[in-house]
């Protein structure tokens, strides 16, 4: 929908091939940039039931004036098309800036996702560190497959399903590490992953390195056992215990690398980063809380560690993954989000799972790494710890299963059970505020060349009169209406996720016009300045699908302080819900929000039921 016919045109000149293990060849086509007045008429659409009508006006006029011929709009979009020919992928380094590397709050809670594993119920430490060793070892056989690029093509599913999908993403889920920066970070890509031999083992908030590699080969499950177990020994030697540097790392960005600067100047401290910097991972043994395993509890522990008190330090957030392994039981995965989206999370989590024993050699220890850390440093660990205090005590996090139904119910009324949470999830904030605020669903680009994701704005007008009509107690709307404006909002939802996932939703192209403003050392249109556009922005409810095949589940915080963060993963007979919002904020509770979606649901479910008599 919308690609002009001179780009199709173009497509042998942007054939980029994937190679699976089948040695078969995939066709990628380029992000397209979509029609301008396209753009512009859709953003309209968006915004004018979310914003007052005399702002909307002003709105209104502001949009046509950028969109009108000769305008601002025309140079910038052909500035666009311009650079859309010269790149691989237009949007990457503006969405990668825009949605991570710019944004100074902390990485956990704001911005790194977490994945909870099955509870596990070991009997000793012992026990646990099996499963560890065995996760390791998980690790080891997906970096093999990735060092080959021997993964097989993912193909798209749901919409327009079976289209062969980008596969870059997992080449960066080992190699990949977020340098802090002042004002924006650095994401720096090993491509080469082969040449990465260590992992980084926390334990007690100390650092220890684990060579995976010796003499050559790679090491076994019970070589690696007893490696752990050698660390957790070592660990337990207080006389030998430096501070907690991890929890640097959980402050926000720009505090972190003032902290890192005062670390750099000692190269005993030099030489830990570095160590850090150029590890596949990082494996946090996490000592046992005295929290009943609830599935919210777990997810809790994951996504803060429960504070400095706790295992909150046993951590080293830019890294990009994490693998914990808690002795109670408590084990997952958390993600610093910059380098791939959650299905590549997914994908490795529930790859990494299972391995079989094998035979044994002899190892040196593991070696600790070191930190000379000065009063002033020490002063900047305990403000950091109090930061990450304060944000755990912040987090209010609910994770509901809700049995009613699940996603078989949804495709027996012939719907889309994505687009069928959705206008749920619509119809819960409606319940709870009595108003749609602009809400953000990731959708997948991955279609195309080194795609990653791009906004499908759920709150649409289709959705408003659904849920005006449902919560309306004054009138009395027939079976039939009701079910008329379900299956509008549902189809609205619907269309939209194919124009997303087409590379036609509006705010990637929206960001980069504003961005070639500011290269073109412009006036920023005032598009850009206008209210309507700051509330677009600003997503209240922030979601995502994350379906898993095995019983694990993604949950991350919300993205503005008075929000919601919404992570939803539909199964046969069940859907899961994770509900986190900020406890500093009034207006907002997840406990609420539970009860309303709850509610909603079952509405919904009685508009598909009563229609059938």
């Amino acid at each position: 929908s919308g690609a002009d016919d001179k780009s199709m045109k173009k497509t042998c000149e942007r054939m980029t091939f994937y190679i699976n293990e089948e040695h078969c060849f995939r066709v990628l086509l380029k992000v397209p940039v979509p029609p301008l007045k396209q753009t512009l008429d859709t953003y309209l659409k968006c915004m004018q039931h979310l914003v007052k009508d005399e702002q909307f006006r002003k709105t209104k006029g502001i949009v046509e004036k950028f969109g009108a011929p000769g305008g601002v709009g025309e140079t910038l979009q052909k500035k666009l098309l311009e650079r859309r020919e010269r790149t691989t992928n237009w949007v990457y380094d503006y969405w990668l800036e825009d949605m991570y590397l710019n944004n100074r709050l902390a990485l956990p809670v704001n911005s790194s996702p977490v994945m909870v594993f099955p509870k596990q119920t070991f009997t000793d430490y012992k026990d646990a560190l099996r499963f560890a060793a065995r996760l390791v070892v998980g690790v080891l056989e997906y970096k093999t497959l990735i060092d080959a690029r021997a993964l097989p093509v993912d193909f798209a599913r749901g919409q327009l399903a079976g289209t062969p999908l980008c596969m870059e993403q997992y080449y960066r889920v080992f190699g990949s590490y977020r340098y802090p920066g002042l004002k924006t970070d650095m994401l720096k890509v090993h491509m080469n992953c082969a040449a990465l031999e260590h992992m980084i083992v926390m334990c007690k908030n100390q650092f220890f390195r684990l060579d995976v590699i010796a003499n050559g080969q790679q090491l076994s499950e019970p070589e690696i056992l007893s490696q752990l177990e050698k660390i957790v020994k070592m660990s337990e030697n207080t006389k030998e215990w430096f501070p907690p540097v991890g929890v640097l790392t959980s402050d926000g960005r720009t505090e972190w690398t003032q902290a890192r600067e005062e670390l750099t100047k000692d190269p005993t401290n030099r030489e830990s980063l570095a160590l850090i910097e150029s590890c596949l991972c990082v494996i946090c043994l996490d000592e046992s809380s005295r929290v009943e395993l609830s599935d919210t509890n777990r997810a809790l522990m994951l996504l803060h560690g429960a504070g400095p008190q706790q295992n909150g330090a046993n951590r080293w957030y830019d890294k990009s993954m994490q693998f914990v392994v808690g002795m109670n039981g408590i084990c997952g995965v958390v993600c610093e989000h910059s380098p791939f989206e959650g299905m590549v999370m997914v994908h490795c989590s529930e790859t990494t799972t299972v391995t079989p024993p094998s035979s044994m050699a002899e190892l040196p220890a593991p070696k600790r790494l070191l930190w000379k850390c000065n009063p002033h440093i020490q002063r900047l660990m305990t403000s950091s710890g109090d930061r990450l205090q304060r944000l755990v005590n912040n987090l209010d996090m609910d994770v509901f299963k809700f049995k009613v139904f699940g996603k078989d119910f949804i495709k027996k009324q012939k719907m889309s059970p994505d687009a069928f949470i959705q206008v749920a999830l619509q119809l819960a904030f409606y319940k709870c505020t009595s108003k749609l605020v602009s809400t953000y669903e990731s959708a997948s680009i991955r279609r195309f060349q080194e795609g990653r994701v791009d906004n499908i704005r759920s709150a649409t007008p289709e959705a408003l009169a659904f849920v005006t009509m449902i919560t309306d107690e004054r009138r009395n709307f027939s079976d039939a209406e009701k079910l008329k404006r379900l299956r509008d909002a549902i189809n609205a939802q619907t269309n939209y996720t194919i124009a997303a996932i087409t590379g036609m939703a509006i705010d990637n192209h929206l960001l980069g016009l504003l961005r070639i403003s500011k290269e073109l050392k412009m006036e920023k249109p005032e598009l850009f300045c206008d209210e309507t556009y700051q509330t677009s922005n600003s997503f209240i409810l922030s979601t995502s699908q994350v379906p898993t095949t095995v019983e694990m589940f993604c949950c991350y915080g919300p993205v503005v302080p008075n929000g919601y963060g919404v992570c939803y993963n539909p199964q046969p007979d069940h859907i899961l819900f994770c509900v986190s919002s900020f406890w500093e904020n009034t207006e907002t509770s997840s406990t609420v929000f539970i009860k309303a979606l709850n509610e909603g649901l079952l509405e919904i479910r009685d508009v598909c039921n009563t229609s059938k008599h």
